[in-house]
């Protein structure tokens, strides 16, 4: 087990170096000045080779690439070009709020996919199984947005339930952060629930027809133990693999959803950085996402230990 995981965390350095040696020639190889940018449409040829230089543009590509690398080592990622701010000061700020709505997200979608998706596979060609395929195909079928907008119809204009939009933190008030991240949460949860009870429905099907089920319900063990001791157990790595998928996804920043809601989350901030060429922030936001892409990915290759006894031992 011990070099299973060497081998796995020894594969992301690889990777790492592969996503910055890429993110870097792609920004830096797309068409548009960041000293344009920065001085506006009436600036001389001065005034840009002064900020060219300033910023290091007029250094030699590997030049650029091994001064950019040694910052990105100490931990930074440099200065918006836009607003003069540290792009890690301007994460801080925004990343919390996408996480706090992931965690949430993730955890409803867990806590309502996993048992549909056990009870259709249990249920197998029955009314519950058409019941939750059904739920699955809409909830892949219908965009987030339109979700939004129609929890945003019932829920904040027609019951006044909830509020709009907007977005508490959850350390001042975490009443108000609940009432303002059910809906976002409910609008992701659609479809992330659909996508994890397909998961799970298929890999309980595949598990409900070995040997040592039927050996277990023949040893009479009870149905709830062989389906969530045994089956459940057996299918849950193609399981895990979708939900860290998602999680991932969801760090990564839902921009539809931040859009629609108005949290000032991650997705928002990449679309503003986009918008207006802000290379720094763009670079910082892409390695983020790949980081914790690959982070993700490896904390799942190693749940297989826990999982595939081949691994561990």
């Amino acid at each position: 087990m011990l070099g299973y995981i060497l081998r796995r965390i020894l594969a992301v350095i690889p990777v790492m170096i592969i996503v910055a040696v890429f993110v870097f020639l792609l920004l830096r190889l797309t068409p548009g000045d960041p000293a344009a940018i920065i001085a506006g449409d009436m600036a001389t040829p001065a005034q840009l080779e002064r900020i060219r230089t300033s910023l290091g543009l007029s250094e030699p590509l590997h030049i650029q690439f091994i001064t950019w690398v040694g910052l990105l080592l100490q931990g930074d990622l440099g200065t918006s070009l836009i607003s003069n701010t540290a792009v890690t000061t301007m994460i801080g700020q925004r990343i919390w709020p996408t996480i706090n709505i992931a965690i949430m997200t993730i955890l409803l979608s867990v806590a309502i996919a996993v048992p549909m998706g056990v009870l259709a596979a249990w249920r197998h060609r029955t009314w519950a199984d058409y019941a939750v395929m059904s739920f699955s195909v809409l909830g892949f079928s219908i965009p987030v947005f339109v979700i939004g907008y129609l929890f945003i119809q019932v829920f904040s204009i027609e019951l006044r339930w909830l509020p709009v939009q907007g977005y508490a933190a959850p350390s001042d008030d975490f009443g108000r952060f609940l009432a303002r991240a059910i809906l976002p949460c409910l609008t992701l949860a659609t479809i992330y629930v659909a996508l994890i009870a397909r998961m799970t429905r298929a890999s309980m099907l595949e598990v409900l027809g070995e040997d040592y089920i039927r050996t277990a319900r023949a040893k009479g063990v009870t149905e709830r133990i062989v389906l969530f001791r045994h089956a459940l157990r057996n299918a849950a790595v193609p399981i895990m693999t979708i939900i860290g998928t998602g999680f991932a996804l969801l760090i990564g920043g839902v921009v539809v959803t931040e859009s629609v809601f108005n949290i000032p989350g991650i997705g928002r901030l990449t679309v503003d950085a986009i918008l207006a060429r802000d290379y720094p922030v763009i670079q910082a936001m892409i390695l983020l996402t790949s980081g914790l892409y690959v982070f993700i990915n490896l904390l799942i290759d190693l749940s297989y230990t826990l999982f595939d006894p081949r691994i561990r031992y």
